[in-house]
């Protein structure tokens, strides 16, 4: 169970969980905490510290010293760390995927599924980084006009120095470790500002790589109010790079953070956009997957279906009997549709739903609501006027636009703020490319629903939904910087013929 067993030093005796820092787990000083809201029963089931401006400061300073150490120790020895880690964290997958079912509502299997794509995804990092950074480049002087061999350039990548790791509540573990596990191999310290919601996950996740055994300071987890810390972390001038995934909030954190790399994934809208030749069974198994896998609380989650007129009313009725189908309850019965986040996010996503009913759009469901919880929606002939066109609902409710042309989707696609993701499904590949460059977005998904893994594919959003690339080949790249060494020679030197 949470907090027990291996796990039992993170927490302390008035069950407060505590922070990590200097290799240690500490109570904090300001004698306060945060409370975490189960979404389900809405009631406090964990706390956690409420760490001080000094605090981060002390952290900070710690991993500054770590990092030179860090950066020291062999590349080998750095990924093998690694290796050890990834495999205690599936060890602990039950009490880890545990706090994800209690925390954020995530439906059970789901939860164990993110403890070991986690570990997949540190073993993984560990190889590419072992990989990318033991490999360097040479450049000759004269390969440039008007130069002779004069010149012998040596590259190779170099860690930047803090990285300060801020993941989402959807995916505590997994959008952690997809950030703590590029900054480590690439010789990095990592301070990790975990979510509210999903900080305990977070803390048994860093837990294990206590276990693994790396150098104390390395790695720091603060918790805490984002008013009193929030700033200060992401402003803090002890910080070199800083990788974000949330919502607006990262908009506001590129207009303070200075010159230091961003690495930035802030939502989307995503447009699945289907053709009169499309698979309509296929279209409409990913329509659901996509639209209300974990209650459509993902970046990725299909936001709006762009259909062609003529397929419109065959398509809907498809989605509709496999909507029928989603069982709805609580996440410990592994139900696919469980409570949103926080009453809040609730009471945003009824607002878009009232909004499209007052304005006209058809329901395929009755709108039910009890607490958190949402039944999953399906909405017809929804209009560009109406805010769900537009909005991301981060919930089960799904807009369907009606379209006579690819011309008019893809404009409603480009016309979004977002650009994380699309689709399209058509069986012609010639017209499924052509869409595919037309949309402006980070991604395409070809038949079949967006999705950000494999985890070492690149995954990237434009205007609104980011800046930066993720992955794990580009996550280590951009933790690292590229130092040059030129060598001087006293005469042109070229290869004996």
């Amino acid at each position: 169970m949470a907090g027990t067993g291996v796990f039992t030093d993170i927490v302390d005796g008035d069950g407060v969980y505590k922070f990590y820092s200097e290799g240690e787990w500490r109570n904090s000083s300001s004698g306060k905490s945060v409370s975490i809201i189960n979404p389900t029963t809405r009631k406090t089931h964990f706390r956690v510290q409420a760490c001080t401006q000094e605090e981060v400061n002390k952290i900070i300073e710690t991993a500054k010293t770590a990092q030179k150490s860090w950066a020291k120790t062999p590349l080998w020895k750095r990924a093998e760390l690694l290796h050890k880690a990834a495999a205690i964290l599936k060890e602990h997958k039950a009490p880890i995927a545990e706090c994800l079912v209690k925390e954020i509502a995530k439906p059970a299997k789901d939860s164990v599924t993110e403890v070991v794509r986690s570990g997949d995804l540190v073993s993984y990092c560990a190889e590419e980084g072992v990989r990318i950074l033991g490999e360097g480049k040479f450049l000759v002087s004269d390969s440039f006009p008007g130069n002779e061999r004069t010149k012998y350039c040596l590259t190779s990548k170099i860690p930047l120095g803090v990285v300060l790791a801020i993941p989402p509540f959807n995916y505590p573990v997994n959008l952690a470790v997809s950030k703590i596990a590029p900054a480590l191999i690439a010789g990095n310290s990592l301070v990790l500002k975990p979510p509210t919601q999903g900080a305990v996950a977070a803390l048994h996740m860093i837990h294990c790589f206590h276990l693994a055994g790396f150098p104390k300071g390395l790695i720091s987890c603060v918790t805490g109010k984002g008013s009193e810390i929030g700033d200060f972390l992401t402003m803090h001038p002890g910080v070199n790079c800083i990788s974000f995934t949330g919502g607006d909030t990262g908009i506001a954190i590129s207009k303070k953070a200075g010159m230091i790399p961003l690495q930035m994934e802030l939502g989307g809208k995503d447009a699945c956009i289907i053709l009169e030749d499309a698979d309509l069974d296929l279209a409409a198994a990913n329509i659901v997957k996509g639209g209300f896998s974990y209650s459509g609380q993902r970046c990725t989650a299909v936001k709006v279906v762009l259909v062609i007129e003529s397929v419109a009313d065959i398509l809907v009725e498809k989605v509709k009997a496999k909507v029928a189908k989603l069982t709805v309850g609580p996440p410990e019965d592994g139900c696919d549709i469980t409570p949103v986040v926080t009453e809040s996010s609730a009471n945003f996503i009824e607002g878009l739903v009232m909004d499209a009913k007052q304005k006209g759009a058809t329901f395929c469901q009755e709108y039910i609501r009890e607490g958190n919880l949402i039944w999953p929606l399906l909405l017809d002939n929804v209009r560009p006027d109406m805010r769900i066109a537009w909005e991301e609902p981060f919930g089960p409710v799904l807009p369907v636009i009606r379209i006579n042309s690819v011309e008019e989707g893809i404009h409603h696609c480009n016309a979004s703020n977002y650009g994380l993701q699309g689709c399209v499904f058509t069986r012609d590949i010639n017209k499924a490319i052509l869409i595919s460059d037309a949309m402006e977005t980070g991604t395409v998904q070809i038949n079949s629903a967006p999705a950000r893994g494999p985890d070492h594919f690149p995954f990237q959003g434009l205007k609104d939904s980011g800046i930066g690339s993720q992955g794990v080949t580009n996550s280590i790249n951009m933790m690292t910087k590229i130092k040059s060494t030129v060598i001087n020679l006293p005469a042109p030197s070229y290869t004996i013929g």
